[in-house]
């Protein structure tokens, strides 16, 4: 396909991250260059390859866990942990030794053993076709970069020179490179490849940055330095605008931060719909940061606190006092208002170093959330004794994720039950993730065991399609807008009518399905915390008595 040229041209991708942003095209071309240092004519040694791969990979571990602390400061704690399974990647033990193996059985070098061993990590877990292989791809590309860098002593990145305030367009994102996206103040971001759920969209939505995925052909399409309008609202990308076109732009970006403004203003007010049904918006979390976010932008509680920032990059399994101590430092800023805590959402595509891999056919339909916990006890008990541990400072309520059977809930609630009992404690409500269509056609057989339910929308919509969020192939699937979740949640509602359901998965912050929700008897919502102030203002805005279109 031919370059656009210098006449406007409108181009529809698919929007990971909302908002509206203008500037200069900047094409990006080399982030997965990556070099090494091996010269064919020096004299070959084994042991010495070895040992530079050792060397390089205990300083990028020390550079992993700066980042992570850097990420964690500056963006989000959970996605600190993205690096923190990075290096818990590079330090796996069967890694180690494949790339030792490589180097003394291939005679080859350091930097040559790196690229040809994570990329058949890369393609073993493509194969897996999990629900985040995509991704774990991603991350052992990362890793593989930057590996190969430190072992050529490379310091910088490709990412470190792009302009400030610039549209950045390049074929995908890695981890690494979406840090350098807030110190450039980067507009907005243009990809080929990038999904709903990958880490793409999680950092850019975090950092507040649009971004548009699915335009093929990107770097051969886009002339460099040309101007772009990136409406990430409706995932329309404007090429070479004529200055009518730039001029009514510029006046909804005016007028999309006016709204953001007011909505910012009421945030800590109440949501009401206009005919007086009050709804409850509350923020999910990972941290002490996310927490203090979710404060300030009045969130009314903690709809889904994630504990998988704690297991990920260790090398033992967080004990009781541990987790205790993070999850008061956390939540110390909600005492009196109603928190969620989900346990362990962990299983096999996700690497434990104290667990290794856990290799399976299909990660996916594998050991997960609860089906792990039911394999090893041991981590759920060690949950269950430090959430009881709070139960005297905060209303607490327990979620269990992966729920697919009602002796699923039934082995957590026996487990719960005999903690509380042994410390004559009164249990905390227990509520069930709905995240498979199994879960929502039996709902009525798991009511008798919980207080509540909450839909995981995400995993429920891949499920329910059989597709992949992470996999670009089949994103023609995974629409969680479809009637098809609207439906299953409407059933779980018409079997159990009484019983109290949430959204906690990504549908809740879609402004435009919220008035759906609500009418299909949802009354709490759990979005990203930067999020709570506009679905509290789209709330407002909602008349439950009116009809649906």
């Amino acid at each position: 396909m031919n370059t656009i040229s210098g006449e406007t041209n409108i181009i529809r991708g698919f929007s990971i991250s909302p908002g509206l942003a203008e500037g200069q095209i900047y094409l990006h071309r080399d982030i997965f260059d990556a070099k090494d240092s091996f010269s064919q004519t020096e004299t070959y040694n084994a042991d010495a390859e070895v040992d530079r791969l050792d060397r390089a990979t205990l300083k990028i571990t020390e550079d992993l866990l700066t980042l992570a602390a850097r990420v964690e400061k500056e963006i989000d704690i959970q996605l600190a942990g993205v690096f923190g399974a990075h290096s818990a990647i590079v330090n796996d033990a069967l890694l180690k030794e494949e790339l030792r193996r490589e180097i003394i059985e291939n005679l080859v070098s350091a930097g040559s053993a790196v690229k040809s061993v994570f990329l058949r990590w890369e393609k073993r877990f493509l194969q897996m076709e999990s629900i985040i292989a995509r991704e774990k791809g991603e991350d052992f590309r990362d890793i593989s970069i930057r590996l190969r860098n430190a072992l050529a002593n490379v310091t910088g990145h490709a990412l470190e020179n792009i302009p400030p305030g610039c549209i950045l367009a390049t074929q995908r994102l890695l981890p690494t490179d979406t840090l350098f996206l807030a110190s450039r103040s980067t507009s907005g971001v243009l990809l080929e490849y990038g999904t709903m759920g990958s880490h793409a969209a999680l950092f850019t939505r975090q950092m507040n940055v649009p971004c548009i995925t699915g335009i093929s052909n990107i770097l051969n399409i886009l002339p460099a330095d040309g101007y772009a309008l990136v409406d990430a609202q409706d995932s329309i990308l404007t090429v070479n605008p004529d200055l009518q076109a730039r001029t009514f732009f510029s006046a909804r970006i005016k007028q999309y931060a006016n709204d953001l403004k007011l909505a910012k203003k009421n945030s800590q007010l109440p949501s009401f719909t206009e005919d007086g049904i009050e709804v409850a918006v509350n923020a999910n979390i990972g941290g002490k940061e996310d927490a203090n976010i979710a404060l300030e932008h009045g969130a009314q509680g903690i709809g889904l606190y994630r504990l998988e920032q704690f297991y990920i990059g260790r090398s033992v399994p967080p004990n009781k006092m541990e987790l205790l101590e993070e999850m008061n430092e956390t939540l110390s800023a909600f005492k009196g208002k109603p928190v969620c805590i989900r346990l362990l959402d962990i299983g096999s595509d996700k690497p434990l170093p104290f667990m290794g891999f856990l290799t399976e056919p299909n990660p996916a339909l594998g050991r997960r959330g609860v089906r792990l916990m039911r394999q090893f006890p041991e981590l759920l008990y060690t949950q269950l004794e430090a959430i009881l541990c709070l139960v005297k400072d905060y209303t607490v309520q327990i979620l269990i994720p992966m729920v697919t059977i009602p002796d699923d809930v039934l082995f957590v609630r026996k487990a719960l039950t005999k903690l509380a009992s042994q410390h004559d404690i009164t249990p905390p409500q227990l509520g069930a993730m709905i995240e498979t269509p199994a879960a929502a056609l039996s709902a009525s057989r798991i009511a008798p065991h919980v207080e509540f339910m909450s839909f995981g929308t995400n995993d429920l919509t891949q499920y329910a399609f059989a597709a992949d969020r992470e996999n670009i192939e089949v994103e023609d699937y995974y629409d969680d807008t479809s009637a098809v979740i609207f439906r299953l949640i409407e059933l779980v509602h018409h079997d159990i009518p009484k019983m109290p359901l949430s959204i906690c998965g990504e549908l809740a912050g879609r402004q435009e399905a919220i008035a759906h929700l609500l009418k299909l008897g949802i009354r709490s919502l759990s979005v990203a915390a930067p999020l709570v102030p506009s679905v509290k203002e789209t709330i407002r805005n909602t008349n439950l008595a009116s009809k649906m279109v």
